[in-house]
């Protein structure tokens, strides 16, 4: 008696091999974000990422302690249609009640997000260090799509 094939099946895990280039993220990071102003100061967390049915797509957990930032899941995952750095999207939503599609590039040691929504757009840039255990990013939000203006600055460290 053969196995069946369950590879359409829901709950069977495909491996989305579009997303290899993320496999540097899955683990727990340390996360600082640290604000310039409205209050000034640091906050800290935790940062998770894992792979959801077996490689299909990503999901990032965060985890705040301390008042200041929302904890959030989001999910990311590729249009294959799509070929290069961009084709990403992240899906994020946060105990607010917030819910947000980010479009996403990744590649040569660079993670970018973008949104573009009439009243509050926002843009991350984060950096790798060079052994992909620390990423230094900064987010930027705009009231009118045009001029832009530093929000604050994350800094992930990989624990495992």
């Amino acid at each position: 008696m053969t196995e069946p094939d369950n590879a359409g099946a829901p709950g069977s895990s495909i491996r989305n091999p579009a997303l290899a280039p993320l496999e540097i993220l899955v683990g727990s990071w340390r996360a600082e974000a640290i604000f310039p102003s409205d209050p000034p100061g640091t906050v800290r967390g935790r940062v998770s990422f894992e792979w959801l049915n077996g490689g299909a797509l990503l999901v990032m957990r965060s985890e705040v302690a301390e008042a200041g930032l929302p904890s959030s899941v989001s999910v990311i995952g590729r249009d294959d249609a799509i070929v290069g750095r961009s084709g990403y999207s992240m899906l994020y939503t946060d105990e607010r009640g917030v819910s947000r599609i980010y479009a996403m590039e990744f590649g040569d040691g660079v993670w970018i997000l973008r949104r573009n929504n009439p009243g509050f757009s926002q843009r991350f840039t984060g950096t790798f260090d060079a052994a992909g255990t620390t990423i230094t990013a900064g987010w930027e939000k705009s009231a009118d799509g045009v001029t832009w203006e530093h929000d604050f600055d994350l800094i992930y460290t990989k624990e495992t």
